[in-house]
């Protein structure tokens, strides 16, 4: 591939990531829901996967992929248990339950 063509490409790809970034962190901040912060989240982890992919791109080092994989697995967590805290408070509390 022509190294030109393959920066520009490289170029595009980040500036497309800070966009999303940007995104993301409007909705974190506008809301409305909780539920939409928790997905606006889940996306800023996505982007850093990205971030980190294309970082081992840019460096030719693939420890960056390794540390991709640890910032989706984070992210994973964090999503399931938000959604675990999202959806114990949207349960309705009975007086017959503890």
């Amino acid at each position: 591939m022509n190294p030109t063509l393959f920066d520009g490409v490289l170029t595009l790809s980040a500036l497309l990531l800070a966009g999303a970034v940007l995104a993301a962190g409007v909705r974190i901040v506008r809301g409305p829901a909780a539920a939409d912060r928790v997905i606006a989240l889940d996306m800023l982890g996505l982007i850093g996967v990205a971030a980190a992919g294309l970082a081992a791109l840019v460096a030719d080092a693939p420890a960056f992929v390794d540390i991709a994989l640890g910032v989706a697995l984070v992210g994973f967590l964090a999503t399931v248990a938000f959604a675990g805290f999202i959806a114990r408070a949207a349960r309705p509390t009975g007086e017959g339950r503890p």
